[in-house]
């Protein structure tokens, strides 16, 4: 059992800037410099358009210094496939630039939205990204009919390898509204633009309740063990978001460990309603997480440790 000690809300949005009224949404760790974390998020306007910021605290005092006051990666252009917005899933070292890979957001109208991933570049220690491409370099296709979203990609044995969000159809629950089920591909690419998509499928459905797997964020350990956490919604207990836990040996076929992480809701307060949205990282011997609480990010993102 993963024993996860909260240590605080670190940040929640409050009508800060135009493009950041609320939310601060999938958190991950960009840069760490000394004890200091620098941490990309996606915040909403008045409109509910969202666009990437960050802020850097310390991870000792989890005191902000620092909180961008513009977004380093805004909407794209009438009809591109990020024209509702943009959201962050991870950043890279790829041939001495920074990469994110990012979610486009384009809304619908048969269904509330449809996602592709993109790209953009950062020559300057991930202060301003520029778009690679004003189109996405994994979309729908013929195998995959949807959209597909938030993913988490690593360079891995001479290749890039990527873990995302892959939809398999849409569906009204028993109040009509139009929901979507989706769970956890894995794709390979030489270099991380190109991507041979085989349709395997690394986190599956667990059972008819469960419907939505996303944000998968997997860390390769020393003795070689991939380590995968991600979100999950549902069960038939709990019908909004947990962070569940799998392993694998080969990062293509994985065991899912369920109850292996003990990070639970609060009796009140900011993630007193879910848990969602987990971002892992280890810094001077010690196992961190960045998670979201209530209305997936509205209260902005936490901060949890792992105990020995």
């Amino acid at each position: 059992m993963q024993k996860w000690i909260k240590l605080g809300n670190i940040f929640e949005p409050n009508n800060n800037f135009d493009w950041m009224e609320t939310h601060a949404a999938v958190p991950f760790v960009g840069r760490i410099s000394e004890d200091n974390i620098k941490v990309f998020f996606s915040a909403r306007n008045s409109s509910q358009e969202s666009s990437i910021g960050f802020v850097i605290f310390n991870i000792n005092t989890l005191e902000i210094s620092e909180i961008s006051d513009t977004p380093v990666l805004s909407k794209g252009e009438f009809g591109c496939f990020d024209d509702s917005g943009v959201m962050g899933c991870c950043v890279i070292d790829a041939e001495n630039v920074e990469r994110m890979y990012y979610v486009g957001w384009n809304l619908g109208v048969t269904v509330p939205f449809r996602n592709s991933i993109g790209i953009a570049e950062s020559k300057d220690g991930g202060k301003t990204f520029k778009k690679s491409y004003a189109g996405p370099i994994i979309d729908r296709t013929k195998n995959e009919p949807h959209f597909v979203a938030s993913n988490s990609v690593m360079y891995d044995q001479g290749q890039y390898k990527i873990w995302y969000l892959s939809c398999t159809g849409w569906f009204r629950n028993d109040t009509g509204k139009m929901m979507h089920k989706y769970h956890i591909k894995y794709a390979e690419s030489a270099d991380g633009i190109e991507w041979k998509r085989k349709g395997i499928i690394a986190i599956d459905y667990f059972d008819e309740h469960e419907y939505a797997i996303s944000v998968p964020r997997v860390l390769k350990d020393p003795d070689g063990l991939y380590r995968m956490w991600f979100s999950s919604r549902a069960t038939k207990e709990i019908p909004s978001y947990s962070i569940k836990y799998a392993e694998s040996k080969d990062g293509i076929t994985w065991v899912r460990k369920n109850k292996e992480v003990n990070l639970k809701v609060s009796a009140d307060g900011w993630d007193s309603e879910m848990i969602c949205y987990p971002f892992v990282f280890d810094h001077k011997g010690q196992r961190y997480m960045l998670y979201n609480g209530n209305g997936y990010g509205k209260t902005g993102f936490g901060l949890a440790v792992l105990g020995k």
